[in-house]
């Protein structure tokens, strides 16, 4: 299965214009997939700095920029609030479902253009909920899927619908936006998503909220079941929807 996502993101950064030379800072980067992308997109003579408040997932991204050779990739511990010490500034700053964990998203927007030069870019990458499900027909495992996914996340205090809020937040901190952009992820009767890889990803967060119960989501078992619905249906299923932003510091 092509991960929809790794793909939607780098053509966002490409088309933003991330390239050779730039430096960038990835916020909320994780175990480094959006960084990775922006290293190869900067290449030897730029520079990508990613930070992130936990340092589990910054040790996965240092060992994946190691296995991929690339040396121009730095993972940092800290977060938006409180950037680590001597960054200094850059020309971009990305983030991917960063924003919609953001108690104060504009707040948010803000403190990070300081970090941007005159003329700079910000890019995100963000998910919501407002668009999906969709079928012609009901889907009524998918939708649990869906509803297990979205109400666990909204539990943790996201705004589900950040997507949408792109445009608004970005042009209220003083960006200029050039461009706001969706996409589905749509799964077929023969082509999958791996919902149940996500659920299972995710399933300690799912019991902790108590949106779910093990015997309910039987996860072992999930992706089965789905393939299954969707192929006794016969149908296309809209599960997810991606917006992607970018805007442009005046300078």
């Amino acid at each position: 299965m092509a991960n929809l996502g790794d793909d939607f993101t780098r053509r966002l950064l490409v088309d933003a214009g991330i390239a050779a030379r730039m430096r960038v800072l990835d916020i909320g980067c994780g175990a480094g997939d959006m960084a990775l992308v922006a290293a190869e997109l900067v290449g030897e003579q730029g520079e990508v700095v990613g930070v992130d408040r936990e340092a589990g997932p910054l040790a996965t991204g240092r060992d994946r920029a190691r296995e991929r050779r690339l040396s121009n990739v730095t993972f940092l511990q800290g977060d938006i609030e409180k950037l680590p010490s001597g960054v200094g500034m850059f020309d971009a700053v990305v983030g991917r479902r960063v924003l919609m964990y953001q108690s104060d998203a504009l707040r948010a927007i803000q403190r990070l253009a300081d970090s941007v030069r005159p003329g700079g870019l910000i890019v995100f990458q963000e998910h919501d909920s407002t668009m999906t499900p969709a079928s012609l027909v009901p889907m009524p495992l998918h939708q649990r899927v869906h509803d297990w996914i979205w109400r666990t996340v909204e539990r943790e205090g996201a705004n589900i619908h950040m997507g949408f809020d792109l445009h608004s937040k970005l042009t209220q901190a003083g960006l200029s936006v050039e461009q706001v952009r969706a996409e589905a992820t749509v799964q077929t009767p023969t082509a999958s998503y791996g919902l149940g890889a996500i659920v299972r990803a995710m399933l300690p967060r799912i019991l902790h909220h108590g949106v779910a119960t093990q015997y309910e989501i039987e996860v072992d078992t999930l992706d089965r079941r789905l393939d299954e619905e969707r192929m006794r249906a016969n149908v296309t299923y809209v599960g997810d929807m991606m917006f992607g932003a970018w805007a442009r510091k005046p300078g």
